[in-house]
């Protein structure tokens, strides 16, 4: 463990994340009553602590303050997060939509399209060249066997190419067959849906600038090359509509996938350059928060409120705030928190993948990169170090997840990432940059639109090379055992790396002449502790 870290938030977070994966495949009833007895067993605990908070013996009750305090933590966090699940449980089972997904039976659907339509590949039924695409509707009506009522859960539709241009924020009325999610997934059910949409209302004015802002994008990028056609929008907003497969595919091979992906590193990197500008232009301290908050709420709407992106700005928020306060040290701190937080609004976060490597990207970043660049310090200079260290870390902790999504390691995925590392926020920000500026000055955002596609580039070529390397995928056991295997390999290394550190640490650190020999006032400590 390095020493400054405040790791008095991981119990809460993991206790969170444990009971919000216990919550979300159980009944209301079970969420509500674990959610009782957690309350149930904190109201003890915090009792036995206000008894102890008398007795005489300070050195005995300071460590069983510490140890009460931590528990009661862990189970107010528990009790919050099975409180939450069970309402929004209580929700979802109940009323007219619960019970036709249940049946299986056909319906008609009103509600809020709350994603972009995603094309998904063809599959028996719908015809070899039909494509078909899939969506998440929040339903408000519903209608199915001679009865009608009102709905609060969202589905997922399938549907045909008639509903790719459907607009996210448009209420629509789709009509099909509907059919139960799997347990503990985030949607109540699926919907194969029939026929086109019929369009009960166009999006809000924010839905529908932010949709123009998007579509401007795509026109002020018509004239790249496939590539960067591809990768400018996919790497500012998000949109992957026009990545050639080839290059998706590429970008698997080469751990490069999240390029595409909103992710909390997008947001730190708008966070950091809104940062440093206002810092250039001498805006005071205390004046950069709203800055940066605005900022930070222009680019969620302009990729979507969607739980995915809400989850990626949270993470980014902990990043950009660390570069606010200039406490790196607490990061992990505020990692937890927003763990907590995060599962208490949503705990179907638990089960995703993209919220587990988010977290994991992160929490390696913090514990590992140190380390590691001490652990190269001897061969090259800090800062190709820390270069190489920031995507090892945060590729060494993911990696477990990684494989169960595909059994195999992406031999070149570090040095594919500290390759594009340098290309990435450029990208990132004149892309976001010709997203704003296009729809009032044209001329302006194709310009920055080929200055983003210039990066764009190096990054697709980055990801080709890579992918044509030699054994650029490693085999390795699938399943829970394969993850566990190179979690165990990565905790091994990691705590080697760890002690390695501070061993080298303490051999350089210089001898303490008198005057840092002598004890200083009573209660001092030392800086960071």
């Amino acid at each position: 463990m390095r020493p400054g870290l405040d790791l008095r938030l991981v119990p809460a977070a993991l206790a969170a994340w444990a009971g919000a994966l216990v919550v979300v495949v159980t009944p209301a009833g079970a969420a509500r009553a674990l959610g009782w007895w957690a309350a149930a067993a904190a109201a003890l605990i915090g009792a036995a602590a206000a008894v102890l908070a008398r007795r005489p013996d300070r050195g005995c009750r300071c460590a069983a303050a510490r140890a009460l305090g931590q528990a009661l933590l862990l189970l107010l966090t528990l009790a919050a997060v099975s409180a939450s699940g069970a309402a929004q449980l209580a929700a979802r089972e109940s009323g007219l939509l619960a019970a036709l997904v249940r049946d299986g039976a056909a319906a008609r659907l009103v509600g809020t399209v709350r994603s972009d339509p995603v094309p998904v590949a063809s599959a028996t039924g719908w015809g070899a060249a039909r494509q078909r695409y899939r969506f998440e509707l929040a339903a408000e009506q519903v209608r199915g066997r001679g009865r009608a009522g009102p709905a609060a859960a969202r589905v997922l539709v399938l549907a045909g190419p008639e509903w790719a241009r459907v607009r996210f924020g448009a209420r629509v009325e789709a009509t099909g067959r509907l059919a139960p999610a799997a347990r503990g997934e985030s949607m109540l059910g699926l919907l194969a849906a029939r026929g086109g949409p019929r369009l009960v209302s166009r999006p809000g004015v924010i839905d529908r600038i932010v949709g123009s802002v998007r579509t401007a994008l795509l026109g002020a990028t018509d004239h790249l090359g496939p590539d960067p056609r591809g990768l400018v929008p996919g790497i500012a907003v998000g949109d992957t509509s026009r990545l050639p497969v080839d290059l998706a595919a590429a970008m698997r091979v080469a751990g490069l996938t999240h390029v595409t992906a909103v992710s909390g590193a997008h947001f730190a990197i708008i966070g950091a350059t809104v940062l440093a500008l206002s810092g250039f232009a001498g805006v005071p301290r205390r004046a950069r928060v709203p800055l940066l908050a605005a900022a930070m709420a222009g680019l969620l709407l302009l990729v979507h409120p969607e739980p995915s992106v809400l989850r990626a700005a949270a993470m980014g928020a902990v990043g950009a705030g660390g570069l606010l306060l200039g406490r790196q040290a607490r990061a992990l701190a505020a990692l937890g928190a927003t763990v907590v937080v995060l599962l208490v609004v949503n705990p179907w976060l638990a089960r995703s993948f993209g919220f587990a490597l988010s977290v994991l990207a992160t929490a390696g970043i913090v514990l590992l990169t140190v380390p590691v660049v001490r652990a190269l310090a001897r061969v090259l200079p800090e800062r190709v170090g820390y270069a190489l260290a920031v995507p090892l870390a945060a590729q060494s902790a993911c990696a477990p997840v990684i494989i169960l999504l595909n059994p195999a390691l992406a031999t070149y995925a570090v040095p594919a990432n500290v390759a594009v590392a340098p290309a990435l926020a450029p990208a990132t920000v004149l892309g976001v940059l010709a997203a704003v500026v296009t729809p009032w000055w044209p001329a302006a955002g194709a310009r920055l639109a080929d200055l983003a596609g210039w990066a764009a580039w190096w990054i697709a070529e980055v990801a080709r090379v890579s992918a044509g390397l030699p054994a650029a995928q490693l085999p390795w056991p699938g399943g829970l055992g394969g993850a566990a295997l190179l979690a165990a390999v990565t905790v091994t290394v990691g705590l080697a790396l760890l002690n390695r550190g501070r061993r080298r640490a303490r051999t350089h650190q210089p001898p303490l002449g008198p005057a840092a020999r002598e004890p200083g006032p009573a209660g001092a400590r030392p800086a960071g502790g």
